[in-house]
């Protein structure tokens, strides 16, 4: 049994295809690598928030523990009966 060789045609257009074969995996993996960025981006704005709001929640848990409400009353600058406040006002 002999093979009929192929002819010049034929052979470009097999090179032509395998030549926009690898282009299209090289955008591929572009876009794949730009979206595992997002992804991770991602993650990470996820694990942020999950801790922001296991902060809430023990804040809304303890709310009625007087260290909290002494925490809470100095970060918006309140102080007890005959305390006195100094501000920094040098920076």
């Amino acid at each position: 049994m002999r093979f009929k060789r192929a002819g010049i045609l034929t052979k470009l257009v097999v090179l032509v295809l395998l030549i926009y074969m690898a282009t299209s995996l090289m955008d591929l993996r572009g876009k794949i690598q730009t979206v595992e960025e997002q992804r991770d981006v991602l993650k990470q704005q996820v694990a942020n928030q999950q801790l922001q709001n296991q902060e809430l929640e023990d804040a809304i848990a303890n709310s009625d523990d007087p260290d909290m409400m002494e925490q809470v009353a100095r970060e918006k600058g309140f102080v007890k009966q005959g305390e006195e406040l100094y501000v920094d006002v040098a920076n």
